[in-house]
């Protein structure tokens, strides 16, 4: 355990949280792949508007952490302080805390309060909650929120504890978007610490194409004020105009923030110029950039970021460098070898067709019908079945064929049986996936039907339906006859596929959805 999450443990148990809420983090549940949207019945009672009710309303609710921009209401349906503090006593703290009306510095860009007790109150609400959850969703959401409460407050080393200790919980569940949220959060309080190159990477990385859209165009407006507190007002003007771009014309109060935080740069480029030129998400997700391979006459060798040749041009072949690692090839054989980042040999030459790295092992083949093995950096072979096609390992899987296509885990164990016709994973933004999402979602094909499995091997979808497609939190299914619907995540119908198209269905999943906007 570090300093922080011994600080966070200390804290919430001399708060009445118990041992439980700061046990480690169990497993990931198979099969527990993304936020709830309402079970049919439900649906139906709230087709309408997005529900808000309950306990998930403060991931859910529509107000983010700057929802009503510069307005000077203290809480929202304008109520009055007054009756903000007695809700904040008495109602469920992640209820008030959703629904509570921010103001935003103009200068600074940060959210402010007039009445910090009202957040102490809410703060000691959600630490007596802490002590009776017993799963990593809870407990991630819960010390997520409390990082919120305390860096409000200003007490950002209380923040950052139980932002970092939430990180651990919500990485545990192996969910995309509860991750994605929790980054978030513990992004916004290393930014208000000035701890911008962890802040700004935690944004890059939660800022997922998988995710649904109202979520990472606040993730871009979030990024934009780190990057306005480092006077990089290029980049964040891009990461305000990304925001619009995705939900600007759906959502007045993002315009309207985003209006103030245009001001706010505007004033400080007469003060001070645009800054230093935007980086781009590369940069951002790897300060420390590898060489990259470069000619210098009829040899290949690596060059650093000013251009300069770093490792010598020696090589008939050169191929990227991943994971710190880079496969070359020098002109006297046909075999590749291994260098790391300073050149030196980490593996003699030993294969003739070689992969990248990618989650620390390379997949590598003799040729012919040999197959392809996985190695580790060491040379030592850890998948050894020898598949006649394979996939990079993401996130501990990889997609392999041997009769059929399935997917193979870092321990060379077959967790999808190679008995499919495919894996055709498409988005509902039409992007296509090779094998699975960041999310660990896979769409397979079963002699033209679609299901769904998750990296786990658990089958979420058989494979029954004429097309699928994965949405951030649901699966769009057609009937083969140009009507289509949606199922939620356990594989359960959602909406009844009576729609003439995808883009209905999505607008039928935006109104049921309840926590596609997270307090941030």
């Amino acid at each position: 355990m570090t300093d922080a999450e011994a600080t966070t443990a200390s804290r919430t148990a001399g708060s009445g949280a118990g041992e439980r809420s700061t046990a480690g983090p169990r497993a990931a549940e198979p099969g527990a792949t993304g936020p709830d949207v309402p079970s049919p019945r439900a649906a139906d009672a709230s087709a309408g508007e997005p529900s808000t009710a309950g306990p998930r309303a403060a991931e859910g609710s529509t107000a983010s952490p700057s929802a009503a921009g510069p307005s000077t209401t203290g809480t929202s349906g304008g109520g009055t302080r007054d009756a903000g503090r007695q809700s904040a006593a008495q109602g469920d703290p992640e209820q008030v805390l959703a629904s509570y009306r921010w103001r935003l510095d103009p200068a600074t860009l940060r959210e402010i309060v007039a009445e910090p007790d009202e957040f102490r109150t809410i703060r000691r609400r959600l630490t007596e909650k802490l002590g009776a959850a017993v799963d990593n969703k809870s407990r991630a959401r819960l010390l997520s929120l409390r990082a919120v409460v305390s860096r409000i407050l200003g007490e950002l080393d209380d923040a950052l504890a139980d932002g970092r200790l939430a990180l651990t919980y919500a990485e545990a569940t192996g969910e995309l978007r509860r991750t994605a949220v929790a980054q978030a959060r513990l992004a916004h309080v290393l930014r208000w610490r000035g701890e911008f190159v962890e802040a700004d990477r935690l944004f890059a990385e939660a800022n997922s194409t998988e995710l649904p859209e109202r979520l990472r165009a606040v993730l871009h407006e979030h990024a934009g004020r780190s990057c306005y507190d480092q006077g990089r007002l290029m980049e964040a003007c891009h990461h305000f105009e990304r925001a619009l771009d995705l939900r600007g014309t759906e959502d007045p109060e993002l315009q309207a923030r985003i209006r103030l935080s245009l001001d706010a740069v505007a004033e400080r480029v007469a003060e001070t110029g645009f800054g230093p030129y935007p980086r781009t998400r590369e940069e951002v997700l790897e300060s420390d950039r590898p060489p990259a391979p470069a000619r210098d006459g009829d040899l290949w060798g690596f060059a650093g970021p000013d251009g300069d040749m770093v490792i010598a041009a020696e090589y008939a072949e050169a191929q990227p460098f991943r994971d710190g690692l880079a496969w070359v090839r020098r002109p006297e054989t046909e075999r590749w070898s291994l260098v790391d980042r300073t050149g030196a040999t980490v593996l003699e030459p030993s294969y003739p067709v070689v992969r990248s790295f990618s989650d620390g092992l390379a997949w590598v083949s003799d040729g012919g019908d040999a197959g392809w093995v996985a190695i580790d950096a060491t040379g030592e072979v850890v998948v050894p079945h020898g598949f006649a096609d394979v996939r990079p390992f993401r996130r501990g899987v990889a997609v392999v064929r041997r009769d059929g296509w399935g997917a193979v885990d870092r321990n060379g164990r077959i967790v999808v049986p190679t008995r499919h016709h495919g894996f055709v994973t498409v988005l509902a933004d039409g992007r296509y996936v090779e094998g699975f999402t960041e999310e660990g979602l896979a769409v397979v094909d079963v002699a033209g039907r679609r299901g769904v499995v998750n990296r786990a091997g658990k089958v979420l979808v058989p494979p029954t339906h004429p097309a699928l497609v994965i949405h951030p939190v649901a699966f769009l299914v057609g009937d083969g006859t140009g009507r289509w619907g949606a199922l939620d995540r356990r594989g359960e119908p959602l909406i009844e596929p009576v729609h003439r198209d995808r883009d209905e269905v999505v607008a039928e999943i935006e109104r049921l959805l309840v926590d596609t906007s997270p307090v941030l």
